[in-house]
């Protein structure tokens, strides 16, 4: 039986594959694409994704330092892997650890201005995974205005039980 930790596992697994899949779709962007504030926009969102699992990370006490802030202006797109790897190295580290208690444990934590949070840590890696699936639909998004090729990223068309085609629909003939 598949626990919640392992869930969780699972779907990082997944976001790893849809985080080079987004670096693909920003590589594939042409030239004249590139000289467009959307372009850069679509980079400094996947800066911002990063910066954001650090963050996270560093709240459950697995990244020693503070990441820079939320925002990424400016983030060069060559960079991007490098500032990828290790975050993901350390997030298949700590949800390695991952276990029900863990879960169920209540995080706090205090913002750069000051506030104090507590969320269940479950909650928290639910919204650390949704929030990744909305700016990658973001960039892919921009991706396509700008002339560059979009990929299938979508879960379903990872996931190792995703659909089998079983057979063809006719097309409508009308009436």
């Amino acid at each position: 039986m598949q626990t919640m930790a392992d869930r969780f596992r699972h779907w990082y697994d997944y976001e790893r594959h849809a985080n080079a899949q987004t670096l693909t779709m920003l590589d594939s962007v042409p030239a004249a694409g590139r000289a467009a504030a959307d372009f850069q926009r679509a980079v400094d969102l996947m800066a911002h994704m990063i910066r954001a699992r650090r963050m996270w990370l560093h709240r459950l006490g697995a990244w020693p330092e503070v990441p820079g802030g939320w925002n990424s202006d400016g983030s060069p797109l060559a960079e991007l892997p490098a500032l990828l790897r290790p975050t993901e190295a350390a997030w298949v580290a700590w949800l390695g650890r991952l276990d029900d208690a863990t879960l169920a444990a209540d995080l706090e934590w205090t913002t750069v201005d000051g506030k104090r949070y507590r969320w269940p840590v479950e909650a928290i890696l639910t919204q650390v995974s949704g929030h990744a699936w909305y700016h990658r639909g973001q960039i892919a998004q921009l991706v396509r205005v700008l002339g560059g090729k979009t990929l299938a990223s979508d879960y379903i068309f990872w996931a190792p039980h995703g659909p089998v085609v079983t057979s063809a629909v006719p097309p409508s003939t009308g009436s």
